[in-house]
């Protein structure tokens, strides 16, 4: 199976909208984060070289570092999610402890994607202090796909006990 993270957009979409049990929120989910990760790192592409303070460009490269490190994580994770939840939709049919080893595993993904989307929301906050001002709103809307992953993601968590 072609790896999610290598989809065209349409393609992907086509793929969470169809009647199939992968790619389901969980992956979308974790391309939410993805998609807040890479605004931190386009605002801080644009807030380098802008800062007098050698102590803040220092601040927005390690900003940058860190958002694309958390980003390609986040971009394995779609796939991360879709593996773990074909796991679930087989181990139905299986004894009650393969069911619930295929569940915890269902669960650890998005327990990441929380965790990583925990790690990168103080990245989208300092941007919206010390990036580019002209920029400003993508800081704020990189925030606000984090969150939104990382509630998202917490339901899956749920769900999956």
């Amino acid at each position: 199976m072609k790896k999610y993270q290598n989809h065209t957009l349409k393609e992907y979409l086509d793929g969470l909208s169809s009647r199939t049990p992968v790619p389901g929120g969980g992956s979308a989910a974790a391309l939410v984060g993805a998609l807040g990760t890479a605004l931190i790192s386009m605002v801080a592409n644009y807030s380098l070289k802008r800062n007098p303070s050698r102590l803040e460009e220092a601040k927005i490269q390690e900003v940058l570092r860190a958002s694309e490190t958390i980003r390609g994580r986040l971009l394995e994770l779609v796939d991360g999610d879709a593996q773990a939840y074909q796991r679930v939709v087989k181990a139905r049919r299986l004894d009650s402890a393969r069911k619930k080893a295929a569940l915890k595993e269902a669960r650890a993904v998005p327990q990441e994607v929380c965790r990583l989307c925990q790690k990168a929301l103080p990245l989208a906050a300092f941007l919206v202090q010390k990036g580019n001002p002209y920029l400003k709103s993508d800081a704020r809307l990189a925030g606000e796909f984090l969150q939104a992953a990382f509630r998202a993601s917490r339901i899956n968590v749920e769900i999956n006990q």
